[in-house]
């Protein structure tokens, strides 16, 4: 753009964080919207994957999120009956990659701090209606603000403004859903590994080391617990809940001490969404707004991350702004695709009713992962580096170089600091 833009921003999760420093930083006028009264994250904890952490290096947040986040080099899932199902390692993809298990906490924190540039923030503000033509926005009580040059929907995978911006093809609530909450990591045996047990595709459990918050320097646990959609919400039976959980990884419900579960545990809920197109006019969507699908890949925060940071690079590369956004999603979208494509289609081996396809899960999924060419292309995937069928989305190498240079540099940080905690302890 030759001239900076006056921009809301409906949305303040990862992806309106981000776009908000980004588009701020180049001297845009940015406005966010959020609904929520108060700040704060809505989840627990979630793997950051070499295409997110490029962003976030972009950001110039790397190190810091080094610091808080927990190194994760394995991704393990299994059956209770000890049958490897799934077992990747990003060093086998290149030596210098590696995902981060991270508390939505700690990331929303640092990227509230990196918003300095001309910060202009409105809470409790629920926007309802947008004029794409207008650039304006009316909030739940009917007042109105604008009129903006271009305004970012980015309210998430229930976005109640995505079809004012384009008619979906596909919108609807996956079946399946699950129960979250953080744990003490303790003396956890799999620090740096996300580790998963299946019955069937009826029962997933999961446990991701996620690291610690700037305002808690605890290190927690993601637990993951898959359910039916209209099972999320029941809590009358605490003690059948145990003692299903039990059934499937006795040492993850340890870890539920003194936890009123499930009550205490948050609810998500997933969609598959499929739009015509994602701009019109002066709206655009973005993040979970624009393409939302379910978490089996784990790329929701990485996919939200690369979209504001390629509607920075398209606003800085066209004039106009139709060009702008032309280019943001025919680029996104290229990338984007393919996730939504196999998360439609791994959902159901791993959250459903579908027992004769876990079986074969159990069977085939590991075997065909050690083969050469198959491992390549599911790793590709794992790391958010696969565009298209058999393209690759390329991450720069002085960003590659930074990532395992921070790495040790934060290793050797943390060795020290537990050096100095042990002298002191024993002084």
């Amino acid at each position: 753009m030759k001239q900076p833009l006056r921009i809301a921003i409906v949305g303040y999760g990862c992806g309106g964080q981000a776009a908000a420093v980004l588009l701020s930083r180049d001297g845009h006028a940015v406005e966010v919207f959020e609904q929520a009264t108060a700040l704060g994250p809505v989840g627990a904890g979630f793997l950051l994957q070499p295409v997110g952490l490029y962003v976030l290096w972009e950001l110039g947040l790397l190190a810091a999120v080094l610091a808080h986040a927990a190194p994760i080099t394995r991704l393990y899932g299994e059956t209770v009956a000890g049958r490897a199902v799934m077992d990747m390692r990003y060093a086998e993809l290149d030596p210098r990659l590696v995902g981060l298990g991270m508390q939505r906490g700690a990331l929303f924190q640092l990227l509230d701090g990196a918003w300095s540039e001309a910060r202009c923030l409105h809470l409790g503000r629920r926007i309802v209606a947008i004029d794409c033509a207008a650039g304006t926005l009316a909030d739940v009580r009917g007042e109105r603000q604008g009129a903006f040059d271009l305004i970012v929907v980015a309210d998430g995978a229930a976005s109640s403004l995505r079809a004012q911006v384009r008619p979906p093809l596909l919108d609807r609530p996956y079946p399946w859903g699950a129960q979250w909450c953080l744990v003490d990591a303790g003396d956890w045996p799999w620090p740096q590994a996300l580790r998963q047990r299946y019955v069937g595709a009826r029962r997933m459990l999961g446990m991701l080391p996620v690291g610690i918050r700037p305002d808690d320097p605890n290190p927690k646990l993601s637990f993951f617990w898959s359910l039916p959609a209209t099972e999320l919400d029941r809590v009358d039976d605490p003690a059948g809940w145990r003692a299903a959980v039990a059934t499937v990884w006795p040492a993850a419900l340890e870890r539920l001490v003194g936890i009123d579960a499930p009550a205490a545990l948050a609810r998500a809920r997933y969609r598959d969404s499929v739009l015509r197109g994602w701009w019109r006019e002066r709206a655009v969507l973005l993040g979970d707004a624009a393409h939302a699908m379910s978490p089996q890949l784990g790329q929701g925060v990485n996919m939200a991350l690369l979209d504001a940071l390629a509607l920075r690079d398209a606003l800085r590369r066209h004039t106009a702004l139709p060009a702008a956004l032309a280019a943001y999603q025919a680029q996104r979208r290229a990338h984007v695709a393919i996730y939504h494509f196999w998360s439609r289609w791994l959902t159901p081996l791993f959250q459903s009713e579908r027992d004769v396809w876990a079986a074969w899960r159990d069977r085939l999924f590991h075997p065909l992962s050690r083969l050469p060419g198959g491992r390549g292309q599911m790793l590709r995937v794992l790391t958010g580096t696969r565009r298209g069928w058999f393209g690759t989305l390329p991450l720069p190498a002085v960003f590659l170089d930074a990532l395992a240079q921070r790495r040790t540099d934060a290793s050797a940080g943390s060795t020290s600091r537990n050096a100095a905690v042990h002298v002191d302890e024993h002084s």
